[in-house]
């Protein structure tokens, strides 16, 4: 399968909410279904952002995997760009068809492309098959994450 990957626009976030809503993982108990005013407008500020990207890919015209990626410049590595990678979701039916990794590898393209050093991803303790995923990728389990909820 072939995926058209492209910058997320107000019209996806539909898509993008159901792909979340499938997800198991589910971090706040209102997490919103349908967009709603406060979406849109973050959505909107991720978008302008030109350290932000907000991705979708689709088959077909359907969106079916999206990420959510950071540029940061740090000061370690002697100023280093670093890539983190967020909310990497892929529809539950298409799982295991390799759609997920042609998003990552898209990422990993566009990351080297702009010079990053380092691309970072968290993923929650619980998603076995997700660090598996992530495994099978090159990447590995370095550093111990840590997150408090406010």
């Amino acid at each position: 399968m072939r995926l058209h990957i492209r910058d997320a626009t107000p019209a996806d976030l539909p898509a993008i909410l159901a792909l979340t809503a499938e997800d198991s993982m589910h971090y706040y108990a209102d997490e919103p279904t349908e967009p709603t005013p406060e979406l849109l407008a973050a959505l909107d500020e991720i978008t302008r952002d030109a350290h932000q990207r907000l991705l979708v890919g689709e088959l077909d015209g359907v969106v079916v995997v999206t990420a959510q990626v950071t540029y940061m410049r740090m000061l370690n590595g002697n100023g280093a760009l670093y890539c983190q990678v967020e909310s990497v979701r892929t529809a539950s039916h298409l799982r295991g068809q390799g759609l997920g990794g042609e998003l990552m590898q898209y990422i990993e393209d566009e990351a080297r492309l702009r010079g990053v050093a380092r691309i970072q991803l968290t993923s929650n303790a619980q998603r076995k098959d997700a660090h598996r995923f992530y495994e099978r990728l090159g990447y590995t389990a370095s550093h111990v994450g840590m997150k408090k909820y406010l």
